[in-house]
């Protein structure tokens, strides 16, 4: 007898009527209309059945801290970065462990079971990597929580002096961080920028991690230092484990060197995420009219072969006052911003926060096939775009065939007069 059975199910390729059944975990088979016992039989009803969304760049430490210690009353990313030097010194491991656990609950009920988050090293005391080693610990049974290891003062600019954040960052690594970060743009020349690159890039390879990269990420158009980051991609043979995120400087380069910098990208296997919602916030502050969008250029990174992803980046912290943890939201605003509003280009909008991050973070077992986890979600929809459309309720979500969150269906009830019990 099945442990699980899902019947009557859409998946996000089209196809109908299709049955999931699950057995110890893992998904056993995937065929239309599977007739068997199941100890749980769930009938779809012809709703999508999706892998879990997966969230490649946020940033847990700070979640959850907004007005801790002040608002960020210009909402702009350099009072960010300053309030955040505020508020460190302040922080406990407790209130980190305490934001951290309250938002992961959040991400579960919008079915987001995968994230990669960015943990602040450049604090010698290493308080916020302690207390999200902490938070990934507990939260195992139900959310794979990637850690990377980020210098947000810069390597080489930090205070401390390059050797002591190198430092800092070698031992985030050795206390069980997985992914080397970098803030390139934020050192105090260009030069310093591509050496900083070089540096991590190294340090990655000599220890066999990824590398995830906060990127460009201005309105400079001569900010390149994602052009150094596939250099040294191919030079230390890092092919598909570099991410490059951000790189907002791409809206605002010229189309001759994007096309000589795309196939660049691609050769590398460089792998891109743009955060829309943070992107369109922060970007193009110091425009007037027109106003440039600032996020990257999705399309044309996606045409050229290069895997691109949405990230959330931001909630309700020192640079994002906003947020929910819904990855709907994040494709939705995405889909607007990019203009990504053909048929197949609305559906890779979906694939941005599910099958395309789970690629960025090296996910195992993650997908709608016969012997992945049997980890999904039920949503309250027909397919991706609708999903995407009504940032879809979340019927069911399953980690490796275990109930961890379900929500009511919504059916509103409308007072018309002379439609009495009308239903939406």
């Amino acid at each position: 007898m099945l442990d699980l059975l899902v019947q009557n199910a859409t998946l996000p390729d089209g196809r109908k009527n299709m049955s999931v059944a699950v057995q110890d975990g893992l998904i056993v088979e995937i065929s239309p209309a599977l007739a068997a016992d199941a100890h749980q039989l769930i009938d779809a009803q012809g709703q999508l059945l999706s892998p879990p969304f997966v969230d490649a760049h946020f940033h847990m430490d700070a979640t959850l801290s907004y007005g801790l210690p002040r608002v960020n009353q210009s909402g702009t990313l350099l009072e960010g970065i300053a309030l955040w030097g505020e508020l460190k010194p302040l922080l406990t491991q407790e209130a980190l462990i305490e934001r951290a656990l309250a938002y992961c609950d959040w991400a579960v009920a919008k079915g987001l079971l995968a994230i990669r988050s960015h943990v602040d090293v450049c604090d010698p005391r290493l308080l916020a990597v302690e207390a999200l080693l902490e938070v990934k610990r507990r939260v195992a049974p139900y959310i794979d929580l990637q850690l990377v290891a980020f210098p947000q003062d810069g390597v080489l600019r930090g205070a401390q002096g390059p050797e002591q954040h190198m430092n800092n960052l070698k031992r985030a690594l050795d206390k069980g961080v997985d992914v080397v970060g970098g803030i390139p743009h934020f050192e105090r020349t260009m030069a310093d920028g591509a050496l900083s690159v070089r540096l991590l890039c190294e340090l990655a390879a000599e220890r066999g991690l990824r590398v995830d990269m906060h990127c460009d990420e201005s309105d400079d158009p001569l900010s390149r230092h994602v052009e150094t980051l596939a250099f040294e991609t191919q030079r230390l043979g890092l092919h598909g484990r570099v991410t490059g995120s951000h790189l907002t400087s791409m809206h605002s380069m010229d189309n001759y060197y994007v096309s000589k910098l795309l196939p660049l990208m691609a050769e590398a296997q460089l792998q891109v995420v743009a955060n829309p919602l943070i992107n369109i916030t922060l970007q193009g502050r110091h425009d007037t009219y027109p106003k440039r969008r600032g996020m990257t250029r999705v399309p044309e990174l996606l045409a050229a072969g290069v895997n691109v992803a949405f990230g959330h980046d931001c909630v309700m912290d020192p640079w994002y006052s906003l947020g929910s943890g819904d990855m709907l939201d994040v494709a939705h605003m995405g889909l607007h911003v990019a203009q990504m509003t053909s048929q197949s280009a609305m559906r890779q909008c979906f694939d941005a926060v599910t099958v395309n991050p789970a690629r960025i973070l090296g996910l195992q077992g993650y997908g709608l096939e016969v012997g992945c986890d049997a980890s999904f979600v039920l949503l309250q929809a027909r397919d991706p775009v609708e999903a995407i459309r009504l940032r879809a309720n979340r019927l069911k979500v399953w980690k490796k065939g275990a109930l961890v969150a379900e929500t009511a269906p919504i059916v509103p009830k409308l007072h018309l007069p002379g439609r009495p019990n009308a239903q939406a």
